[in-house]
């Protein structure tokens, strides 16, 4: 199959997922053409079955803002007819579907109908979709959408709620792959952080404030009250100065490390001891999900997709947002008992592999299938009529 990735080329997680998405697919045989405005940075092998489409947008005068989405549309028009694409995915409503479907609308009028598929991901339907700016534009998208998935049940029920959706949506979740997240010997590199033995936290993400990264760093200074341990703060963004002065303000810097964006991520979760995601708002959580590959138990909020993945009392514990001190009790009562930390991380990896790569990669090929044919049956159905 011919299939075309529309995504965000950044750190963000759709564009993450999309990547990887792409590149298991062109693993299996399929022909996958990337098509954003720079190459995504998970992009990173030479393949013949990848191929990447760069959307160069030309600066007029005439305009103080770029007309991406009318560019995107055309570029996908172009690589439709001439790479004879048989769909296109696009990863993230905004503003990927509405210029999905307008190049859809070009292609029918020169005789091509190419099935459109649209993954929501999260913020385009939690934070941003709202916005009565953008509501009505998302909505008709997603409607005129060929198929829609969704990357939690949490995600498609408030998908349901805030818009007047009419379509099916399939729950398929994000996934992990193995050959990169894993539990590895890392000793040396945890003794360099931890060189008498503490204990290492974590919290990866883009330091903005829905992640409550200031939560992370409350919870940490209660617990290294009583359990000697290290922070590791993974990312960067605009609450870093916040979180900075927070951890001056509480006298714990000497037990804190900021250590910006980071590429081997999954090395610095291999030598952790629990993860932290405390976030007010989280469609499903892959950061976690990540850190559970890697056998790290979770300390997490119980909103959005994470009950999904987090099973309290098991593979971590859920708390309510902003509840610090209930993060801090069951921080210190997996840090401080070995027995139990070690089983929680036996049950953590065990949760993750339901996400593998191996196991979702399947549900979009077959998924990929269905729509091709519902698509081909509505065309020959019409030109019967």
């Amino acid at each position: 199959m011919k299939i075309g990735i529309v995504c965000y080329p950044t750190y963000g997680g759709s564009g993450v997922v999309a990547t990887e998405l792409g590149k298991a697919l062109a693993d299996k045989g399929h022909e996958v053409h990337f098509i954003t405005y720079k190459q995504p940075f998970r992009l990173d092998h030479f393949s013949n079955n990848l191929f990447y489409h760069e959307v160069n947008i030309a600066d007029y005068p005439l305009f103080d803002y770029a007309p991406y989405e009318t560019v995107l549309a055309s570029k996908l028009v172009d690589v439709t007819k001439y790479q004879g694409l048989d769909l296109i995915h696009v990863h993230y409503a905004i503003p990927h579907a509405s210029a999905a479907f307008l190049a859809k609308q070009i292609l029918r009028e020169e005789g091509i109908n190419v099935p459109v598929i649209t993954t929501l991901h999260g913020t385009d339907i939690t934070l941003v979709g709202k916005d009565a700016t953008y509501a009505p534009v998302v909505t008709f998208s997603i409607n005129k959408s060929d198929g829609v998935t969704a990357v939690s049940q949490n995600l498609k029920d408030e998908t349901y709620q805030h818009f007047n959706i009419k379509r099916d949506i399939e729950v398929i979740p994000n996934f992990i792959d193995f050959q990169r997240f894993s539990k590895t010997n890392k000793e040396h590199f945890r003794k360099a952080i931890a060189p008498d033995g503490e204990k290492i936290m974590i919290h990866v993400s883009n330091f903005r404030k829905v992640k409550r990264v200031r939560d992370v760093v409350k919870v940490f200074k209660q617990v290294v009250e009583q359990v000697p341990a290290k922070l590791l703060l993974v990312g960067d963004g605009p609450e870093r100065p916040h979180v900075e002065q927070l951890c001056r303000e509480l006298d714990i810097c000497n037990h804190v490390r900021f250590l910006g964006k980071q590429e081997a991520v999954e090395e610095l979760l291999a030598i952790s001891d629990l993860f932290m995601i405390p976030s007010g708002s989280e469609s499903f959580g892959l950061a976690a999900l990540e850190a559970m590959a890697c056998e790290v138990p979770v300390i997490s909020s119980n909103i959005g997709g994470l009950p999904e993945i987090n099973i309290h009392g098991q593979t971590g514990y859920l708390s309510n947002v902003g509840d610090v001190n209930d993060m801090a009790k069951h921080s210190i009562a997996l840090l401080s008992n070995p027995e139990l930390l070690a089983q929680f991380r036996k049950n953590a990896f065990a949760q993750a592999q339901k996400f593998a790569l191996a196991n979702i990669l399947p549900m979009y090929e077959n998924y990929y299938a269905r729509i091709v044919e519902q698509v081909k049956a509505e065309g020959f159905a019409k030109l019967k009529i």
